[in-house]
């Protein structure tokens, strides 16, 4: 038996075969070509075959994760444009090269050229030019893209996997997967998360595993390889367990969100899409406390007009029905970004235009969903937070655009509700300014995300800084206290609806600081349901 430690990034135990999955480097063998034309007609087949499977592996997955399944469209968009043809036609004309080696060639040089740079953004455009290139070798190569996981179930392991790979794998044969390379918020990790799939990353695999039975632990990240028959009995009972504890949480679908001292708790989810009020619905949120309105600007050609806004806030609203409902503002920006926007490059995204700053700079956009947010608002219970707000200025300026907001709907007899708004504290200035902010709303929301990167100085998803980043640091929960106690100062409410709102070893923690509400993925809904039902508060106090 051997063991190997890795990092989790979704719990649960996986015992089964392994199955090493090797992506592959295709080393295409360069031809001097007589048949320029023929060329780069094969090229420009095999281009329309790619954007094809592309658009049908979109179709196929957005029921998922459509936040995810964009990335398709965005990948057949690159192949799409007219400067990435251009490289490859002119490769093949100028060189006199045969197609595949003309593909496989930019695609080393684009990758060598910015392989040292960190920006997500560019970072997440050379990830999809390696994979739509390595489409274009499989097809013009004749290779077969290897996603047959067999007739049984198996752990996967890879040195990395993109979510195209995940995607067109039959997840029904997934137990588990092991990566070297990846992190808790990369791609392949949130489509494996998404999936309530056991992964492990930071495990170096090796092809001679294929076949070996193994165990994953997402609980402790531990990778067991030839487990010994104790150890593989051990894990089964605790298999079992986890199928009993499941079954144990799905009773609490529809139980009360208080402490067992009565103290109630308001558990709301984070969602991307339409798509995801299933499962709000299925695991007894008390509504939605986070819906992430930028995907619906992303993944297109343009902007979305007002009355399509209008018609997904509109199912929003009926769906939930009495339970509340709140839509963050467009969050665009930073690694949120679609061609049409035509968002200038920015040195560092991050601490760039993104969020209410870009929509303050692009009112006839700001103002479009504004408009169809209070029109929906007719409809049952919505309410609208605003994303970055760094000052009372910009406060400001937003209430003034709702007045101009408010004034159009009158004028034109369209009914509306005086909605509840609320406002993301995300950067330690807001956190400072809290109470001040929350004279200007009804509630507070702590995005601890950007906020614990911010207050760190720490990029979350570099995976260099994976073992420094730290979500608990005793800073963060500090502010995190700050901001509850501005807020009650101004009898408003204050939650959190970063990730650690999910992290049930904090529960306790939060609610003796006062926390009013967590708002989770739809998934962790039960576990933070019992871990709140287990807590006494009593006269206990937050130090």
């Amino acid at each position: 038996m051997e063991i190997y430690k890795g990092v989790a990034t979704f719990s649960g135990i996986a015992i089964g075969k392994i199955l090493y999955y090797s992506r592959g480097e295709y080393q295409i063998r360069q031809c001097l070509v007589s048949n320029i034309k023929k060329e780069i007609d094969d090229f420009q087949k095999a281009r329309e075959q790619a954007v094809g499977k592309l658009r049908e592996l979109y179709e196929t997955n957005k029921s998922l994760n459509e936040q995810e399944a964009r990335a398709f469209l965005d990948q057949a968009k690159l192949l799409d444009s007219e400067s990435f043809q251009r490289a490859i036609e002119s490769s093949i004309a100028n060189e006199k090269v045969n197609a595949a080696y003309a593909v496989m060639t930019n695609r080393d040089e684009l990758v060598e050229t910015f392989r040292n740079l960190e920006e997500p953004v560019i970072r997440k455009r050379i990830s999809d030019m390696q994979e739509i290139s390595n489409r274009l070798i499989q097809i013009l190569g004749g290779a077969a893209i290897r996603i047959n996981l067999g007739e049984e179930p198996v752990i996967l392991v890879a040195e990395a996997l993109s979510p195209t790979e995940i995607m067109e794998m039959d997840k029904e044969k997934l137990l588990g997967v092991v990566m070297h390379h990846g992190s808790a918020v990369s791609h392949a990790s949130i489509m494996t998360k998404t999936m309530e799939i056991p992964t492990l990353v930071d495990i170096a695999p090796d092809d001679e595993w294929d076949g070996m039975t193994a165990i994953v632990d997402g609980y402790t990240g531990t990778l067991y390889l030839d487990p010994d028959a104790e150890i593989k009995r051990e894990y089964e009972i605790r298999l079992e367990a986890d199928r009993k504890e499941r079954e144990e949480l799905l009773k609490l679908k529809s139980q009360k969100d208080e402490t067992k001292d009565g103290r109630k708790i308001g558990l709301y989810a984070n969602i991307g899409n339409m798509s995801d009020l299933s499962s709000v619905l299925f695991y007894g949120a008390s509504g939605i406390g986070l819906l992430r309105s930028e995907f619906q600007y992303l993944g297109r050609e343009n902007y979305p007009r007002e009355n399509e806004l209008f018609h997904a806030y509109k199912k929003l609203a009926e769906t939930m029905g009495e339970r509340m409902a709140v839509i963050r503002t467009a969050d665009l920006g930073a690694d949120k970004q679609a061609s049409y926007l035509d968002i200038p490059s920015e040195t560092n995204p991050i601490m760039g235009n993104r969020g209410i700053r870009l929509c303050l700079d692009r009112k006839r956009m700001f103002k479009a969903q504004l408009r169809a947010i209070y029109r929906a608002s007719a409809y049952g219970n919505l309410a609208m937070m605003y994303p970055m707000i760094d000052s009372e200025e910009e406060m400001d300026q937003i209430e003034e655009i709702i007045r101009e907001v408010k004034e159009g709907l009158d004028e034109k007899g369209i009914p509306y509700r005086d909605i509840r708004t609320g406002i993301m504290i995300e950067t330690p200035a807001a956190v400072m300014i809290s109470r001040e902010l929350a004279r200007r709303v009804n509630f507070l929301s702590i995005g601890t995300n950007d906020l614990t990167q911010y207050t760190l100085a720490m990029d979350r998803q570099n995976p260099l800084l994976k073992d420094k980043y730290n979500d608990h640091h005793p800073a963060v929960l500090r502010m995190i206290k700050m901001v509850v106690e501005a807020a009650h100062q101004e009898n408003r409410q204050a939650g959190i609806c970063g990730e650690i709102a999910a992290d049930t070893e904090l529960t306790e923690t939060f609610l003796r600081m006062g926390v009013d509400f967590l708002s989770v993925v739809p998934a962790c809904i039960l576990p933070v349901r019992k871990a709140i039902r287990a807590t006494d508060l009593g006269e206990g106090n937050y130090e």
